[in-house]
């Protein structure tokens, strides 16, 4: 592990299913669930407006890029189902990125393109980029819940050969 740590937040649904699956990924320090990219103050389970709840991800950059987080992301949430993942409706469970740097934002738009060019989806990607604000760290028990819970709901799984591709970057002749 290199002394450089980077920090990502990305909301795709329900927070413990992305939580459960992302700490596993190699390079990941650590990680925590909360909300953010809304309009409530001190935002907490039963009082978050519009935020999304989301994951805060501190990983090593030379062992897990920023980019290989957010392939994972795309593998393990539908993000052209808009304010939606499985049976979790509402602005809440929205698909988005909040970019910690300006690479980070460049990144973020660079494999949504890549998601909307691969036809791994049903339709376009709904996710949205909006520059990271407060993360409000969610309440005890929506940490680490799939582990206290092992059989407890989620709707995020990987995609057994599941693979990202990169648009061409040159133009067809």
């Amino acid at each position: 592990m290199t002394a450089r740590t980077e920090t990502a937040i990305l909301a795709g649904g329900c927070f413990w299913g992305m939580e459960d699956l992302i700490r596993k990924r190699p390079g990941v320090i650590s990680t925590r669930v909360g909300y953010t990219g809304g309009d409530v103050p001190n935002a907490t389970y039963r009082n978050h407006g519009t935020h999304a709840e989301a994951i805060e991800i501190v990983f090593d950059p030379e062992t897990e890029s920023f980019r290989d987080l957010l392939e994972f992301f795309f593998q393990i949430h539908d993000p052209s189902t808009k304010n939606r993942q499985g049976n979790d409706i509402g602005t809440s469970y929205r698909s988005a990125i909040f970019p910690t740097s300006d690479e980070q934002e460049v990144v973020a738009y660079e494999t949504i393109a890549d998601v909307d060019a691969s036809g791994l989806w049903p339709g376009p990607a709904t996710t949205e980029v909006a520059p990271a604000g407060p993360f409000w760290e969610a309440e005890p028990e929506h940490q680490d819940y799939l582990e206290k819970y092992p059989n407890g709901y989620t709707c995020h799984f990987v995609r057994p050969g599941w693979k990202l591709p990169k648009r061409d970057s040159e133009p067809a002749a």
